[in-house]
Order: C-alpha cells, then structure tokens, then sequence
C-alpha cells in the first residue's frame, strides 16, 4: 500500500512516519507542500500516486484562529478541499483529522459520530464545514475525530505543565472542562488500522477514560514527581480568546465497530513521560 502524509513533522505525524512499516509512505510537512495551493497538491499526488491519504496538516492554534480567521478557513476547510479534490482524481482514499470542537460541549454524555456539529469556536468552525465539504466531495472518506492531542517533541499540554511546574510552587488550572487527553502515539497506530480496514465515514478515536483539565494536570505533577500545587480554578477565572466546550468526551463507540480499542489516558501518560524524558 502507497501512503502520504501531509503535516508529516507535526505532532501526530511524527509517530505516523516513525510508526507506519510494511508500506510505502512519503512524508510531507509544510514546508514541501503548502496545502493553500491547490495545484500544488495536484502535482504531488499524482506524484507519489498514493493508495491513502492522511492529512494531519492544519492550523491548530485555537485562539490564534480568533484573530487569524481567512487564515484558518484557507487551511483547515479549503487545504482540506485541495487534498480531497487531488485525492479524487487518483482514485486515493483519504483520511482526514478532525477535532472534538466540531461539538458545543453542551451535551453531559459522550458525543456519537452522528450527533449535530454546533461549533462554538472559528477553529470548531473550520474543521466542521471542512468534514461537510469533504463527505460531499468523497463520501467515502473517513473522518477520524480527537481530542485534547499530546506527544512527545512538540508543543502540548503536558510538556507545558511540565515545564511550568520546574519553576512554580502552585498552577491555576480549569476544572470545569472534561474531555479525554489523547497520546500521538496511540493514534497514529489506530489511524494505521483504520487504513489497513478500508475504513469509511466518521470514527471517534481518543484514549480510554475522561477527566479534566485539572485532572490531567495533577496527574503529569505527580506521576513526575514535581512537588507543585496543582489549583482548580473556573475557565471564567482563565479565560481565552475562544470559547472552548465544556463537554468533549467522545464515545468510542465507533472505533469499537472496527475491533479497536486505544488504551486509558493514565497509561498513555506514564508512556509519554518515559519517552520524554528518553
């Protein structure tokens, strides 16, 4: 199987790359490929004339994309129009990475794959008018929505509390928002999966189990063995540019149909911090 990965040096696909063997997978970041430009795309697809596409590129930055919204829509929603429309003309299959924002946190269960899209924020915004667009164009895509991401060698959450916690006796963290912390390495193999199954339609894949923010943040100190006071504070107290969900969990439901099942974020952690610290 012929693979290509956009946003190959972020995040998630760092461990795509790192993790994806027995097939033959080019790796495109940013700066090989803008995916802006729609012929562009063209050109390196019908290139690399893959059997599957994975598109992980994207503008993440929640509040950035407050201030920076033509920017956003111009990534998220028409980048993500650009590979799709590329994909089609090939005959590749795509796989697009979508958010927990796509939702407005209002609901108190896990939210189903087919549970309405109420984005609350412009990078909800654009991720959700990017799936609408995407199950017109293919509707044979697969959408895999996440959540709350972390990994190892780039910017997260817990490498952020970490990094805090050296030098700080106490951290203020929101208590009132739930959603479920999910490892880059346990999604990239879970996205492998999903391909090698010929997966269609949208998949909810984050680790097992929710907790807060709050919760997550005490748990990164103490597993590390930091000795700083963790503080549960309101998002009113700590307040951003967006407007985040108060409720995020997604049911894994889903992925479940397919035979998958990604481990607890607490084991997810502990792996994390061993490879960090690696």
């Amino acid at each position: 199987m012929r693979v290509t990965i956009f946003g190959a040096t972020g995040l998630l696909g760092k461990p795509l790359i790192r993790d994806w063997h027995n097939d033959a997978v080019t790796g495109l970041s940013s700066r090989d490929v803008d995916i802006r430009d729609a012929d562009r795309i063209r050109r390196v697809v019908q290139e690399t004339n893959p059997d599957w596409i994975v598109l992980a590129a994207a503008y993440t930055d929640v509040d950035g994309c407050e201030s920076n919204r033509e920017l956003a829509f111009a990534v998220n929603r028409d980048g993500a129009v650009n590979v799709a429309t590329a994909a089609k003309e090939v005959g590749a299959r795509l796989m697009f990475l979508s958010s927990d924002y796509v939702f407005n946190g209002k609901k108190t269960t896990p939210y189903e794959v087919d549970d309405p899209r109420t984005p609350q924020s412009v990078y909800g915004r654009t991720k959700a008018e990017a799936e609408l667009r995407l199950l017109e164009l293919m509707p044979e895509c697969c959408i895999v929505r996440t959540s709350w991401l972390f990994g190892a060698g780039g910017k997260c959450f817990p490498d952020t509390i970490l990094k805090l916690a050296v030098n700080r006796r106490a951290l203020d963290v929101v208590n009132d928002q739930r959603g479920c912390p999910t490892y880059t390495n346990d999604l990239a193999h879970t996205i492998i999966q999903l391909s090698r199954k010929n997966v269609k339609g949208i998949v909810h894949a984050t680790n097992a189990e929710d907790c807060t923010w709050f919760d997550f943040a005490r748990e990164i100190v103490h597993r590390s063995g930091l000795g700083t006071d963790v503080r549960p504070v309101s998002s009113q107290q700590m307040a951003r540019p967006a407007p985040r969900p108060a409720y995020s969990v997604l049911s894994p439901a889903s992925l479940h149909n397919f035979g998958i099942e990604m481990p607890s974020w607490q084991d997810a952690l502990q792996r994390y911090l061993r490879e960090r610290q690696n």
